[in-house]
């Protein structure tokens, strides 16, 4: 209350303050750029903290609104001594030019930098989940990151939920994923948290991002070590829940005055166990389906980078990574068939599913980036990438009468399905100053070949028949071609921004069957239009306000298109859709920074033709799973985020978002609902004596609906770490607890039509994690170049 009421004191009382900016450059003693130097200011005789920043990729720091005073400037950076200004008056705009910084030496006996970046940061365009600076993430896959990121929730089906929307674009390392669906889950499960430097949640892109992903965008930004010379980090786990885990990684950097290698590698292998019960109401019988999974992972990721600085403006460099996968699960299902008004079954489906999963993706990067005179910066990118997925998938089912004595029947199915995509893309991008503004102009070609067989087997006598009713192959092909600008003003307090994006969409899917009345084509070609723009506003040195525009698509993912039956038993399966429409989301935001530190917000989002998961019923006792276009979607969000610190040895950071979600009946069959829905994360962080740091910290969610159909239950999870370096800080050991009183498993229920269901799941989520890591290698920090590439949301859409 107390805070509330500062705020709304110095919405009243605050008097505008001339305010004034400071700019400049770090380099090292060759004239190189220093990226992530910490720029601060402190008033003249240093005793009070004014504002902190950091360099960017090219050295250079910007302050803005910074009162017109007496101040000191000083800069830290990992490697080199610290540069203490002189003090200085600040009456409109102070150009330091180039600040060269001093190598540490080596026979300094110690160079201590206290600098230490806040978990989280709040900026203007994103949120930032620093998780060096979480020891909660120990053992934690990348996937599993993204529950504990601010406003980000999981759901019972691992879809990304941001302020109430799914349909996040997901990016590794400013490179957007091809990966989709249960490839890209497994793919970021791979991923270890000893990788991860920070996730970054931009819910509302400018036009210079690719208008793909209507809740906006993560991208997760992976370590690199950074440092002249070389140097490295090899880290190892062990995560126990039903089954133990493992996972490893090593990285390493060299870096040069004209060049830069680096790599990383990482493997995550082991059992984890996960459930699923769904309780079925379907013409007059009860379908009691409870199935228990095993998933045996084997998970290696590699990625290698290479950069030749060919002068002081421009850098060639190639990015060669992959991801391959060899997974096996095996599921048992016990399914009672029961008439509705019994009490005993009168059957009991007993069904088991063994399924072999090799995946290879590859994926190279060329790059050029060029900067020339008076802020003028070109960037191309040239991507080509491959995704292969093979996948073998026993199924026998048999039929018991009710006392499970007897067999009645028994149906064994063989599926084949392997995929093949083959991406191209290649984009260029165009910034200068203009009318005292940024103007930034680009264009981007994409294309995707896509090759999905499905060949299904009836397995009589031991020998596998060919199914031709069920036996398919579905080719997809699709082109996107793109245009955008985008420009940025400053005038005084105010800070504007807007652009166009325009794409043009070509795509042709074929569905090819061995019964020839069966064969189905749709194509499609078509051109949108997506605005963007933003106006801040920074009142005082305290407050500062934003309000957003942006116009996103969501295209179906190429699994969702793909009308292949996949059975999950006898009497269950799921199947594409190829006439599914892009859903389109328009989102308003309007929001409130305090003190750099409170952030409020509120936005509205309305989705067109929403992507519904539609279960429906087919004849007396099947059903399958499938998305339509069946609603719109309104949603309402509040959002505050809070990070602070209590005294020296205890910081808490808390998020929660409050959303209402209206779904809107386009479709007779679908039941309009409407939903309430809660969600918070909080973490405590504790720095203990003798070097030990310890962090207890939580997430919750309310009743919710998933898919637009399914209204789901509260879910939450507590988890608890340690941490504890040796040797100088080279050696890292954590030690966590996750989801300690297992909450975090789902229930829910849906209807459509005449079809009930109620259902609940989850997997062994109640685990014990330990991490050990070593750095080798030099300590004098040289920041090595981010690289965006141009393979955009074509790689978020390969589903599994």
């Amino acid at each position: 209350m107390k805070t509330i009421i500062q705020i709304i004191a110095t919405l009243i009382c605050s008097i505008t303050m001339a305010q004034s900016n400071i700019t400049g450059s770090v380099v090292d003693e060759n004239l190189q750029p220093i990226p992530g130097a910490i720029i601060s200011i402190y008033n003249s005789d240093k005793s009070s903290f004014i504002k902190a920043s950091l360099s960017d990729d090219d050295g250079n720091f910007f302050i803005k609104n910074i009162a017109k005073g007496d101040y000191i400037l000083t800069i830290t950076s990992l490697g080199f001594q610290p540069f203490n200004s002189n003090v200085f008056k600040l009456s409109n705009v102070k150009d330091f030019g180039a600040i060269k910084l001093i190598p540490a030496s080596e026979d300094l006996e110690e160079v201590v930098v206290t600098a230490e970046k806040p978990m989280v940061q709040v900026m203007a365009d994103k949120t930032v989940f620093n998780i060096q600076n979480t020891i909660n993430a120990t053992g934690d896959s990348g996937f599993e990151l993204l529950r504990k990121a601010p406003g980000v929730i999981i759901d019972n089906s691992d879809n990304v939920i941001v302020e109430g929307k799914t349909g996040v674009l997901v990016y590794i390392d400013d490179k957007p994923s091809i990966l989709r669906g249960e490839d890209l889950t497994n793919y970021l499960k791979s991923i270890q948290s000893s990788d991860i430097e920070a996730i970054e949640i931009i819910t509302q892109p400018s036009s210079k991002y690719d208008a793909e992903g209507n809740a906006g965008i993560i991208n997760i930004k992976l370590k690199r070590d950074k440092s002249l010379g070389t140097n490295g980090t090899i880290a190892s786990g062990l995560t126990y829940g039903e089954f133990a885990r493992m996972n490893n990684s090593a990285s390493f950097n060299n870096r040069g005055k004209k060049t830069n290698f680096y790599g990383t590698f990482s493997n995550r292998f082991g059992e984890s166990l996960s459930f699923i019960n769904l309780f079925r109401q379907q013409n007059n019988t009860t379908f009691d389906a409870r199935t228990e999974t095993i998933l045996d992972n084997l998970n290696n990721n590699a990625r290698f980078g290479f950069d030749w600085y060919a002068s002081k403006k421009s850098t060639f460099g190639v990015i060669v990574s992959g991801n391959f996968s060899d997974n096996a699960s095996y599921s048992d299902s016990r399914t009672p068939i029961t008439p509705i008004g019994d009490t005993t079954p009168n059957q009991v489906l007993i069904a088991e599913s063994d399924t072999e999963n090799n995946v290879s993706n590859l994926y190279a990067n060329f790059n050029y980036k060029l900067k020339g005179a008076n802020n003028t910066a070109l960037n191309i990118d040239v991507d080509f990438g491959k995704y292969a997925r093979d996948r073998e998938n026993l199924q026998p089912n048999q039929y018991f009468d009710g006392s499970e004595s007897q067999v009645l029947s028994e149906v064994i199915n063989f599926m084949v399905t392997p995929i093949d995509i083959n991406l191209f893309t290649s984009k260029i991008d165009y910034e200068q100053d203009l009318f005292k503004g940024k103007l930034s102009i680009g264009g981007k070609f994409s294309k995707v070949v896509t090759d999905n067989t499905f060949d299904f087997y009836d397995r009589v006598n031991g020998q596998d028949i060919l199914n031709m009713e069920r036996t398919n192959d579905f080719q997809y092909d699709e082109n996107i071609n793109a245009l955008y600008f985008n420009y940025s003003y400053k005038l005084k307090k105010w800070n504007l921004q807007f652009g166009l994006r325009m794409e043009n969409t070509k795509s042709d899917g074929v569905l090819v069957s061995l019964q020839e009345d069966q064969n189905n084509r749709v194509k499609r070609s078509y051109t949108d239009w997506f605005p963007s723009g933003g106006i801040t506003y920074q009142l005082n040195q305290k407050n500062a306000f934003a309000l957003n525009y942006s116009r996103r698509i969501q295209r179906p993912n190429y699994a969702s298109l793909n009308p292949f039956e996949y059975k999950i038993d006898e009497l269950s399966f799921s199947k594409g859709n190829p006439f599914l429409q892009p859903q389109y989301t328009d989102n308003i935001k309007l929001s409130h920074t305090f003190n750099y530190r409170l952030t409020t917000s509120i936005s509205y989002s309305f989705i067109k033709d929403y992507f519904a998961k539609i279960t429906e019923a087919v004849g007396q006792n099947q059903n399958f799973l499938t998305t339509r276009n069946v609603a719109n979607q309104k949603i309402i969000n509040l959002g505050i985020s809070y990070p602070t610190s209590f005294n020296k040895w205890w910081s808490i950071y808390v998020s929660a978002n409050a959303y209402r979600s209206i779904f809107e009946a386009t479709n007779p069959d679908f039941l309009p609902i409407s939903q309430n829905t809660l969600s918070f994360y909080a973490q405590n962080t504790f720095k203990l004596p003798k070097g030990f740091r310890a962090e207890v910290s939580g997430w919750y969610s309310s009743p919710s609906i998933w898919g637009g159909t399914y209204q789901t239950k509260s879910l939450g999870s507590l988890n608890i770490a340690f941490q504890k370096k040796f040797m100088n800080d080279k050696i890292t050991a954590r030690l966590g607890f996750n989801d300690v009183f297992f909450t975090s498993p789902w229930r829910g229920d849906t209807q459509f039509g005449d079809l009930i269901i109620n259902g609940d799941g989850g997997g062994d989520s109640r685990q014990i994690r330990f991490n050990l890591s070593y750095k080798l290698g030099s300590n004098d920090i040289k920041k090595a170049r981010k690289r965006k590439t141009g393979l955009e949301d074509e790689k978020n859409r390969i589903g599994g």
